[in-house]
């Protein structure tokens, strides 16, 4: 794996390049699929071709949910994941951390191994296990175990999660399977909402022999505002020539605030929730090029701004697509009325086309960031942005504040 910067905005934003087994080259900032298993919830391997290339690529999975049913042998046996899946030219990155059902308080920890609550019920997973199932599905990029913690744990408890972390970080780059796994391992940093642990545990990773760093426990519980601090404590102590991953942002906001730090690869399950709520993203993307890209937010559309409702009545006979200029499969041979159709009689093609717009679109915002902070217009990006989205929420309760007055007026008449 090599990865170099190739772009730095003002504020620390950077897009850069990461090559990945000599054959794929990604730009960053870039999204990281969530994977159920290895592919998208409801994108099936055919599918995937329709989305846009290689920014499409990369795929995040959770060992975890392969902790029961085939077995790791067979997956070895059959040459690891990429093999299995039938996706050899796509880049698997493992992640030990089940985003999709975890709960606030989904992690503990004891000495031996941390514990998930998966699909499977409550497991303890020990480094040795952990290296085993990494060893055998010979993902591209590997995190090390961790012990997240929620935001609301006592300093103690938080002050052991990065002993513990630090020491799996070892017990795992030490591993006589390390060797074995075929791809580059990132070392993973925790530390809660205390910026002294932030800093400790980013300093003693970095000292570790990994390829890069993956941010760990945020989206567990921290002020939005705690954010800035904690993202600098961490970022300020890792070195600039490897790449920074992130879970647990997923939000366009948050997305912002993450590249604005610095991060270079995001790990989000914000698509998969979107669709399942039958929501799909509507606001300017990369491929419209009529405005500037710092321009394109005043054209936000949508129930906030960013998103429309599919499964609202008000849909049920419009015959335009999802978003007018979208060249994503289901927006170029489908329309509103017959997504809406789609989820009122519980039919998965529903998810299915939903998910490919929104996958394609939230691609498209990924593209309009690199190529903001290439042209050095990031922090004006950004800024556009919240403000766009703080103006439309100003106003819709504005409005409803005016009816409310409108409508006591009239009962009081």
């Amino acid at each position: 794996m090599k990865f170099s910067v190739k772009a730095w905005s003002k504020g620390g934003a950077r897009a850069g390049v990461l090559q990945v087994g000599g054959s794929c080259c990604l730009e960053t900032p870039a999204l990281l699929l969530t994977t159920r298993k290895g592919l998208p919830s409801f994108i099936s391997p055919d599918l995937l071709s329709t989305l846009p290339s290689p920014d499409s690529r990369l795929l995040q999975f959770s060992p975890l949910h392969f902790a029961e049913g085939i077995s790791m042998k067979t997956i070895s046996e059959l040459g690891g994941l990429h093999q299995m899946l039938g996706l050899k030219d796509h880049v698997f990155v493992a992640v030990p951390r089940d985003s999709i059902i975890s709960l606030p308080d989904y992690q503990s920890a004891n000495r031996l191994g941390a514990s998930f609550e998966t699909p499977c019920g409550r497991l303890l997973m020990k480094p040795k296990q952990y290296m085993e199932m990494i060893s055998s599905m010979k993902p591209d990029i590997w995190s090390t175990l961790a012990d997240e913690v929620p935001a609301w744990v006592s300093e103690k408890r938080n002050r052991a999660s990065v002993d513990r972390t630090v020491r799996w970080l070892d017990e795992c780059l030490t591993s006589d399977l390390a060797s074995n796994t075929g791809g580059a391992a990132f070392g993973t940093i925790v530390g809660g909402s205390r910026i002294d642990e932030r800093k400790r545990c980013a300093e003693e990773v970095a000292k570790g022999n990994v390829s890069g760093f993956c941010i760990g426990g945020f989206g567990l519980g921290e002020s939005l505002d705690d954010r800035p601090a904690l993202l600098r404590a961490i970022i300020e102590h890792l070195p600039e020539n490897k790449p920074r991953q992130i879970c647990g942002l997923g939000l366009p906001e948050e997305i912002l605030q993450g590249v604005a730090a610095g991060v270079d690869l995001f790990d989000s399950t914000y698509v998969y929730h979107l669709t399942l709520g039958g929501f799909a993203l509507t606001f300017a993307s990369a491929e419209n090029k009529k405005h500037d890209v710092c321009d394109q937010l005043t054209e936000l559309t949508g129930s906030d701004g960013t998103k429309i409702n599919l499964k609202a009545t008000i849909y049920r006979k419009d015959t335009s697509p999802i978003v007018e200029d979208c060249k994503c499969y289901t927006c170029k041979n489908h329309t509103k009325a017959y997504i809406n159709h789609l989820f009122n009689v519980h039919e998965m093609l529903a998810q299915i086309l939903l998910e490919i717009h929104n996958t394609h679109h939230y691609l498209g915002f990924f593209r309009t960031i690199r190529e903001a902070i290439q042209r050095g217009r990031f922090e004006e990006f950004h800024r556009n942005f919240v403000e766009a989205r703080r103006n439309y929420y100003c106003g819709s309760m504005m409005d409803e504040v005016v009816v409310m007055e409108r409508d006591g007026k009239e009962s009081a008449c």
